[in-house]
């Protein structure tokens, strides 16, 4: 299995700081509320020895490895969060765009899906399949730039891409966090699992699903920190990649 963590780093790196409108306080307030808080230790305790994984190195400020590279082809782009974001989440000027854009794309994105994919080629050669969980987390209240304005969130989102996920999977892991007491809705409020370009509906050895939980069951949305029931979060990470596994 293949974990994915693309959205849980608060990291700017310094030498890019100046591209940012956004005063010290502003930008930590943005970083609370746009950033998959702690997903990396969420997910991690589930890996195994076989396993790999892969986290992008910077926030998704800076750059947003789960969008397509051109805004001709992105959607999130009309609303200023293309790869490289211009717009806070409210619609805010966030940050000049334009003068560092193909060195965040070649030094951050494009080297990020380089590693994505030699994970999924190696996976293929060794296993004959791939199978890439896309780790998130989302907030309990729809953001201002979310397409889906619902009032009324799921507590599990399950992600899933109709030529890369198995029904069976998503069957699984829908009946064990139902069984836990967990509300959970399928592509809702958000859609789709990561798959490399190289496999994107071609070869469908490589499966992919993505996992978001809703942050106010395991941390405080206002402060940023974990709650007590963070653990018990781990533990039906757990059970949902034991699941993965067996099927």
């Amino acid at each position: 299995m293949i974990f994915h963590v693309p959205h849980s780093s608060t990291n700017i790196p310094n030498e890019y700081l100046s591209l940012f409108f956004l005063d010290p306080q502003e930008l930590q307030t943005e970083l609370l509320l746009m950033t998959d808080h702690f997903t990396d230790e969420l997910f991690l305790p589930s890996m195994t020895e076989h396993d790999s994984y892969i986290k992008f190195p910077v926030s998704r400020l800076l750059v947003d490895p789960e969008r397509f590279p051109d805004d001709e082809q992105e959607e999130m782009s009309k609303v200023g969060m293309g790869a490289i974001y211009n717009r806070t989440n409210e619609g805010k000027p966030l940050k000049e765009d334009k003068s560092k854009r193909d060195e965040l794309l070649k030094r951050y994105f494009h080297e990020h899906h380089r590693a994505l994919t030699n994970q999924v080629r190696e996976s293929l050669e060794f296993a004959g399949t791939a199978l890439i969980l896309d780790c998130h987390s989302f907030p309990q209240h729809p953001l201002p730039y979310e397409l889906d304005q619902a009032p009324v969130r799921p507590q599990i989102c399950i992600g899933v891409d109709e030529f890369h996920t198995p029904d069976r999977l998503t069957q699984s892991l829908t009946s064990l966090f139902s069984t836990e007491g967990l509300t959970v809705a399928i592509n809702a409020p958000f859609r789709g699992s990561i798959v490399p370009m190289d496999y994107y509906q071609t070869e469908q050895q490589v499966q992919s699903l993505m996992i978001e939980v809703r942050r106010d069951i395991y941390m405080n949305e206002s402060t940023g920190k974990k709650t007590r029931n963070f653990s018990e979060m781990q533990r039906l990470i757990q059970s949902a990649t034991a699941l993965l596994r067996d099927d």
